[in-house]
């Protein structure tokens, strides 16, 4: 299946239903009196997260939800039936955000969580309601409330306990496929991870912890390079961030601070999460080597020389993520969410293939309240 991880779509709640000017009309009884029913609700548009979807890809097919109108009111006191509703099922980790790109209206984090979009319209009350001692007979009654409508930004991040961190070629895929049963596409060149991949690491007891690997991040990602913002902000749910450097890198601390530099620039709120240093490909380097190595690796980060092919130290860097991921210290805050470029943002959905500049025309619902039909219950006038 397809990953897509940000799409844009319009929800309308139904409008209410009108309520009715009826009045009764039988036989012997010459003023009846009003009995016209009120409108129904008009349908709400909820969202609801559910936890066996992973993408929004269904968004880019179908990007227009309508609930209907409420039933009108009818004569004999009789009230129209409420519109039903619409549900929209998003994967957990979705964030509901307003077409400015900023105002978060809901973060989708628990299955079975919902949240209110669009609230119907009330129904219109019928005459029956302003029978009064001085207004026996009113002749009016209330239109249905109109219901709410919008444009939404849905942005999916991925919700694990490691997340990835890298260079492009940085070896994040193969030691992904080395430790999960994910099976990410592994070539030997840039850019080979073009979306996010989820893999569930097993651990001593039967225990596990999810990983994620996305793309490569660069040196001014965070400003749009490369991939850019499109998937850094995959990694902002994470409990604990892996640095992923080769061991051929000509400098290893300074890609290391570059990556860093990246995540201060894009979030300052990440750098207060827990970080392990994994030196990969080093089944290239002998003892000596990562003797002279060592010292000039960061200060203040647990680091260890891996190798996803021979399995040098996988099973220490395991202990080392489980370690950190059970410390009291490194349980998941509340992140502040950087706002969205929305110019940028529309001109990743470009680039996708998403046709943004269509204007869509929507036809109002005519609805000519000054000319109201009046209904009467007939009874047989035949004597019985």
């Amino acid at each position: 299946m397809k990953f897509l991880d940000q799409a844009k779509i319009f929800v309308k709640s139904g409008d209410g239903g009108a309520g009715c000017v009826s009045f009764r009309r039988e036989k012997y009884i010459e003023f009846g009196g009003p009995n016209g029913g009120d409108g129904g609700k008009g349908g709400s548009i909820y969202f609801e997260a559910v936890a066996n979807l992973n993408t929004l890809i269904d968004f880019r097919y179908t990007q227009h939800f309508k609930a209907k109108k409420g039933q009108n009111g009818m004569g004999s006191d009789k009230n129209g039936s409420k519109a039903p509703d619409i549900v929209i099922k998003v994967p957990v980790g979705t964030e509901i955000v307003a077409e400015d790109g900023e105002t978060v209206l809901a973060d989708m984090v628990k299955p079975g969580q919902i949240y209110l979009a669009a609230k119907g319209g009330d129904g219109g009350r019928g005459n029956t309601t302003f029978k009064s001692a001085t207004n026996q007979a009113p002749r009016y009654a209330e239109p249905g409330w109109p219901g709410q409508e919008m444009w939404v930004w849905l942005r999916l991040k991925l919700i694990a306990d490691v997340g990835l961190v890298g260079l492009p070629n940085a070896g994040k895929s193969t030691f992904l496929s080395a430790v999960s049963a994910a099976r990410p596409k592994i070539a030997d060149y840039p850019f080979t991870t073009l979306e996010p991949n989820l893999g569930i690491v097993s651990y001593h007891g039967g225990k596990s912890f999810v990983m994620a690997d996305i793309p490569g991040i660069i040196e001014g990602a965070s400003q749009g390079k490369g991939l850019g913002l499109r998937f850094l902000r995959h990694i902002e749910r994470n409990s604990l961030l892996l640095f992923m450097v080769p061991a051929d890198s000509d400098d290893i601390r300074k890609e290391y601070e570059v990556l860093l530099n990246e995540l201060r620039t894009f979030n300052p709120e990440m750098l207060d999460k827990q970080r392990v240093l994994a030196v990969t490909k080093s089944d290239m380097l002998d003892q000596e080597l990562m003797d002279e190595i060592e010292p000039t690796l960061p200060e203040g980060i647990p680091h260890v020389f891996i190798s996803s092919v021979s399995g040098l130290g996988i099973s220490v860097l395991k202990d080392i993520l489980w370690e950190e991921l059970n410390k009291e210290s490194n349980k998941i805050e509340d992140i502040v969410h950087r706002p969205k470029d929305v110019t940028r943002l529309q001109q990743e959905l470009k680039d996708m293939g998403e046709d943004e500049d269509i204007v869509y025309e929507y036809e109002e619902d005519v609805d000519d309240d000054d000319d109201i039909d009046y209904e009467y219950e007939e009874e047989d006038w035949e004597e019985k």
